[in-house]
């Protein structure tokens, strides 16, 4: 049996019904860019999530880059930021010519929260959260950190839709929550997409500008911004998506519950669920001293698998200039040695994930 580490189309089809017609609908509508069917859903998306502003955006680094950009972060400034992370994280930070201060993460792949403060400078203006895989970091004590040293707090839920710590949505509880909805997203849309939520309007005000050429009113630049827009095709269909979040959200449940319960191996470490958090599973991630090794068995087998992510961005070539080397966060590099993605995605079935056990404990 083949199986892919993800199949967008069916995902699609659960519901092509109604994409379809959202699709037409925006078409028909005559208006594309910055119209009403862009603002409903970011209307929807800030009610979802409890917060009191939403603005629509080309992608997920656009969301990260105009959040330090609104908070006037830059060159001399640090932040604090996640070293076990996708680059784009970190991208958000130094597109806006600040330092980006590597935090190893915790044993729940996030942000070790017990770790920051030995990291916090003069310099430093703001802490970058990353709810890795779907799980949402020590948000508590993260933002009471935060104000202690009266710093901004910005979080990259690119992978958390949905995640809560402590009843309390991730995006929610920092300045500015950050979203992607690149279409392998828990909220993916049909092409590049992403998103700022905030409670604070002057940030919410500034933000729209950004977007939009730094003007309120056509051809009224106001300050230097770019072009970053949420189109009315995409808006519709995430409209589509987040009426179905429950049932999305219950079946990648179902899925990691089948893997929690059925994988037996002793080589082989599940994920955790920290206390006092929700996981909505972007990602199924397994642990192995033999990483290399079960993958490579695993596509022997025909099952397909990712590592996210194995060049942690400190070791990248990109950042080669910040002067780090192989050992300086041993955690990180550890764990971008040894973790592996196991297949979960919306229409998997009952026998497939049946597969994807079984060939996982027969591994040794």
């Amino acid at each position: 049996m083949k199986i892919n580490f993800n199949q967008l189309d069916r995902g699609y089809l659960k519901f092509k019904q109604e994409y379809d017609s959202a699709a037409i609908k925006a078409l028909e509508s005559g208006w594309y860019i910055l119209g009403e069917l862009g603002e409903k859903f970011e209307h929807e998306f800030a009610e979802f999530l409890g917060s009191r502003h939403c603005v629509g955006l080309n992608s997920g680094l656009d969301a990260l880059t105009l959040a330090f950009r609104a908070l006037d972060i830059g060159p001399g400034d640090e932040v604090i930021v996640p070293a076990n992370t996708y680059i784009a994280s970190v991208i958000g930070v130094t597109e806006n010519g600040a330092k980006p201060i590597f935090v190893e993460p915790d044993e729940h792949y996030n942000l070790d929260a017990d770790m920051i403060e030995d990291h916090i400078t003069d310099k430093t203006r703001a802490i970058l959260v990353v709810h890795l895989y779907g799980q949402a970091a020590n948000m508590r004590k993260i933002k009471d950190i935060a104000q202690k040293h009266n710093l901004y707090l910005i979080e990259d839920c690119a992978q958390s839709h949905g995640a809560k710590f402590e009843d309390k949505t991730t995006g929610t509880w920092g300045d500015i929550g950050c979203f992607s909805f690149y279409p392998t997203k828990n909220i993916g849309a049909f092409g590049d997409s992403g998103a700022i939520v905030t409670d604070n309007p002057s940030i919410y005000e500034k933000i729209k500008m950004l977007r939009n050429y730094g003007s309120k009113i056509k051809y009224q630049n106001e300050i230097v911004g770019v072009n970053s827009r949420l189109d009315e095709i995409q808006a519709a269909l995430l409209s589509v998506k987040l009426s179905h979040y429950n049932s999305l959200r219950t079946e990648r449940e179902d899925i990691a519950e089948k893997y929690l319960s059925g994988i037996d191996n002793n080589r082989i470490e599940v994920p955790r669920i920290r206390e006092h958090s929700e996981h909505v599973w972007h990602l199924f991630v397994v642990r192995t001293e033999e990483r290399d090794r079960l993958q490579q068995y695993l596509m022997e087998h025909q099952i397909a698998t990712q590592i996210h992510y194995p060049i942690p961005p400190h070791l990248s070539q990109a950042y080669s200039h910040l002067g780090f080397k192989s050992g300086d966060l041993p955690v990180t590099e550890k764990y971008s040695k040894t973790i592996l993605s196991l297949p979960l995605y919306e229409g998997m079935t009952d026998e497939e994930i049946n597969y994807v056990v079984a060939i996982v404990n027969r591994y040794n």
